[in-house]
């Protein structure tokens, strides 16, 4: 029978899995919904006052957009409120992707609706009242770019990853997201080797991998020296991974700098320096599709009503009717769009698929690294900036625990909820 030993991180611990700027955009979301409100209550009320049917009729549609932003502001307030409540298995973290699926079906059912207004107009022109269309188009561009102003700063979907000049690879050593002048090369006696800095959601290494055939370091007789453009240095000592050297200490911040990297047959130097780069899996890990659902709504809105603008200007001035409706096409052509992307990335979140293969592979080649085999892995995200996986590991060393491999998986960043399996190496045949 076999010996299967099972643990979690951390006994007793939480499933606390919101994202790092929670309640920031929860803020955020609640003055966009009070100042939508505002501007409803003015319109409905100054239309209803001057008999204009216009007004009254965009208060309405302002109504729908402070509706709309509802769905994402009581997902944060509920997700907050619930974070700790037991019955929700791994925390409430997903809420938000949940409130954003909902918001892209709205944005989906508001584009159609848009695109048949249009075809509509296009069919049977109406009459358009210019002096009160082209004002409320203005008035509601501003308290849409009032309200982008509002939710700037959050997690969109717009902002960048961390950035620095040097290489983020696999496991054993290869990089295939660094470019060329990422990875140095140095030409010792004893062949070829790549020196690079790993930072591929751990804390950053050095690596030291040979790229010609036959070509052998052992640890204890390479290191590798920082000189900082101060003059300060470091010394780092190397540990032997099985297919790379890897250094024992943490790189600190920042990675601009000189490296002597001594090994036998003599020094050799090489240089690193910080320049911007882009993880696409590390933002999408880390996204808050919530705030995303909420700044799509409010660039949407924008979009409609500066093409509505430019489409009302032109049907003025030289008389194109067919201009207002052909914008109102173009923008329900650019919702849909929007829409699909949001449904597409919030739906594959709750659908469990992995949407940062880079950390499974990571977490399987720092097992493997150590000579055991992974029988089984499953890594999928419960929050922004929160990943959760379950490893199952067959050893032929038999004093290694559960214990030993959260010890090994603790490094990896976002990995917040990790269950490791552990059985002996014969019990995987």
């Amino acid at each position: 029978m076999s010996d299967f030993r099972n643990a979690a991180f951390g006994a007793g611990h939480d499933h606390i899995f919101l994202g790092a700027g929670h309640e920031k955009n929860e803020r955020k979301t609640w003055a966009v919904i009070a100042l939508c409100s505002a501007m409803m209550l003015v319109e409905i009320v100054g239309g209803s006052m001057f008999g204009s049917l216009a007004l009254v009729a965009d208060g309405l549609h302002m109504s729908t957009h402070a509706g709309a932003m509802l769905i994402a502001a009581l997902a944060y307030t509920y997700a907050r409120k619930h974070a700790t409540d037991s019955r929700f298995v791994f925390g409430t973290g997903k809420l938000g992707d949940l409130a954003g699926f909902t918001s892209a079906i709205v944005l989906a059912m508001i584009a159609v609706l848009i695109g048949y207004e249009a075809v509509s107009r296009f069919l049977l022109p109406v009459p358009i009242h210019f002096g009160e269309a082209i004002p409320i188009a203005v008035v509601g561009l501003l308290v849409n770019l009032a309200s982008v102003w509002l939710l700037s700063g959050g997690d969109h979907g717009h902002s960048h990853g961390h950035s620095h000049g040097h290489s983020h690879g696999h496991g054993h050593g290869h990089d295939d997201h660094a470019h060329e002048d990422e990875v140095q090369k140095i030409f010792a006696p004893s062949g070829v080797f790549a020196v690079s800095i790993f930072e591929d959601d751990v804390p950053p290494v050095f690596r030291i991998t040979p790229t010609t055939e036959g070509s052998r370091l052992g640890a204890s007789t390479v290191s590798v020296t920082t000189v900082r453009p101060d003059g300060r240095q470091q010394v780092f000592t190397l540990a032997d991974r099985g297919s790379y050297l890897e250094s024992k200490e943490d790189i600190p911040e920042p990675h601009a700098f000189k490296a002597i990297v001594r090994m036998p047959g003599g020094e050799h130097e090489v240089e690193f320096e910080e320049h911007e780069h882009h993880d696409d899996a590390h933002e999408a890990a880390t996204r808050d599709h919530n705030i995303r659902s909420a700044y799509i709504h409010v660039m949407a809105d924008a979009a409609v009503s500066v093409l509505a603008i430019i489409g009302l200007l032109l049907a003025r001035a030289f008389g194109w009717l067919w201009m207002d409706p052909l914008a109102g096409v173009i923008g329900a052509l650019v919702i849909a769009n929007w829409s699909y992307g949001l449904m597409r990335d919030t739906g594959a979140i709750l659908l469990d698929m992995n949407s940062d293969r880079r950390m499974a592979e990571n977490v399987r080649n720092a097992i493997e690294d150590r000579g055991d085999k992974v029988v089984d892995l499953h890594v999928w995200r419960v929050g922004p900036g929160h990943m959760s996986a379950v490893v199952s590991v067959a050893t032929g060393e038999p004093q290694r625990d559960s214990r030993f491999y959260h010890a090994v998986l603790e490094r990896f960043k976002g990995l917040s909820h990790v269950t490791v399996e552990v059985q002996p190496s014969h019990a995987a045949a």
